[in-house]
């Protein structure tokens, strides 16, 4: 596998907790978790490599889910709607993963680019 794609996905990922005031201590351990997983996973289908980002992001979503809610949530949307939450596009999570809004299905922001967006 190469280890260099996992360091991006981390990154990434990385990027979007903190823009979102998400990183936290548990959030990274969690973050770290996702990426060993994937790593095996990757060396098990060398051609999902470009998967790994995507599917970091998912893995990370999933298991806040449980400990701090939605996240990321959507800010795009106007403020008296419910919140709600981005999630990765395509589903499988590449090989360009995108946050897009579960409720308008716009695109919110490139995987690592959740400080960039509009607000």
């Amino acid at each position: 596998m190469d280890h260099r794609l996992l360091l991006d996905a981390r990154a990434r990922v990385l990027a979007d907790l903190a823009a979102r005031g998400c990183a936290t201590a548990d959030a990274v351990s969690v973050l770290e978790e996702a990426c060993s997983s994937r790593q095996w996973w990757a060396e098990q289908w060398p051609a999902g490599e470009v998967y790994v980002a995507g599917l970091v992001a998912q893995d990370v979503q999933d298991a806040l889910l449980e400990t701090v809610g939605r996240w990321p949530a959507c800010t795009e949307c106007d403020a008296d709607e419910p919140v709600h939450s981005l999630y990765i596009h395509p589903d499988l999570g590449g090989p360009d993963p995108v946050w897009v809004c579960e409720e308008s299905g716009e695109i919110a922001a490139a995987l690592g680019y959740l400080a960039g967006q509009r607000r």
